[in-house]
């Protein structure tokens, strides 16, 4: 069976009538009485019960009436559906993050392309930088937002800045309190940040921040003594709560509330943090188009 057959079956049932509903759709009786037997045949089954007076729809042709009348508006729903998906308004995105995004850029960039295209379906996955690289390196995924390492990340793929921010530094508060790591007038000295035990990423997890963090250590002519290491900035935060040291951290991370723990501006200049989009070079998705179109454009 074909459309136009359903379409001839659904003018019949509406009027009950072969010549009226030839009429609707445009042709002759005999063609559309053909078009209606070639269906009954092909179903197995009567669809009209017909006399020379009148023409009514057999318990078949009326339960599966329904059936067609909902096939016909999907395949009415058809071009345009084909359109949004051509023109990104509609199918797929393949996001992934970075823990630190999670409290700068991403809650935006997300909620406003959401807002633009509520029929996109969004799926989010948090990893870190490396991770990321490697996984759209080897054509997985659509775009994420990383930490990018020195260099910036492989030549295949598209990278733009999103943001750029200074780290600040998160101390327990106790030690603040009891003096430990002394402060001035709100400000962290470098002596006394430097001189405390580290809480930091893995190099191999984020290259970028570690070497902007001992790079900032080098360049002060100190020693880093790291006491603890994790992949997710969440967990340096509770074991900076625990104790356990001292963080550098992006000052978007001052969003993330937790007891115990303070964060304070660094005296001096201090370390610059770079956040940015990735995405393969060769990936034409609209959706993936339509998001980069909104990362590119002000906030």
């Amino acid at each position: 069976m074909d459309v136009r057959q359903l379409r001839h079956f659904v003018a019949v049932a509406d009027t009950l009538h072969f010549g009226r509903a030839a009429q609707t759709l445009g042709m002759t009786q005999p063609p559309l009485s053909q078009s209606i037997q070639a269906l009954e045949r092909e179903l197995g089954a009567d669809l009209f019960a017909r006399t020379r007076r009148s023409v009514a729809l057999t318990a078949f042709g009326a339960d599966w009436l329904p059936q067609v009348r909902a096939a016909l508006e999907a395949v009415e729903r058809l071009p345009d559906g084909a359109r949004r998906l051509r023109d990104g308004e509609a199918g797929r995105l393949d996001l992934s993050f970075v823990s630190t995004a999670d409290y700068s850029v991403l809650p935006d960039l997300v909620r406003r392309y959401a807002a633009l295209y509520p029929e996109v379906e969004i799926a989010l996955t948090e990893a870190t930088s490396d991770v990321q690289i490697a996984a759209l390196t080897r054509g997985e995924g659509m775009a994420g937002v990383i930490i990018p390492p020195a260099g910036g990340p492989p030549a295949t793929l598209d990278y733009r800045r999103l943001l750029v921010e200074p780290l600040v530094a998160a101390a327990p508060e106790v030690w603040i309190e009891d003096g430990r790591l002394p402060a001035a007038e709100g400000r962290l000295p470098v002596a006394s940040m430097l001189a405390a035990p580290l809480i930091i990423f893995p190099w191999r997890s984020a290259p970028g921040f570690h070497d902007l963090v001992t790079g900032y250590y080098a360049a002060h002519g100190a020693q880093v003594r790291i006491a603890q290491e994790a992949i997710q900035m969440q967990t340096i935060i509770a074991l900076v709560s625990a104790g356990m040291g001292v963080a550098f951290v992006p000052a978007s991370m001052r969003n993330l509330a937790r007891a115990g723990v303070v964060y304070l501006p660094l005296e001096g200049q201090a370390p610059m943090l770079e956040t940015g989009l990735v995405s393969r070079r060769a990936d034409t998705t609209p959706t993936l188009r339509r998001f980069l179109e909104l990362a590119s454009a002000p906030g």
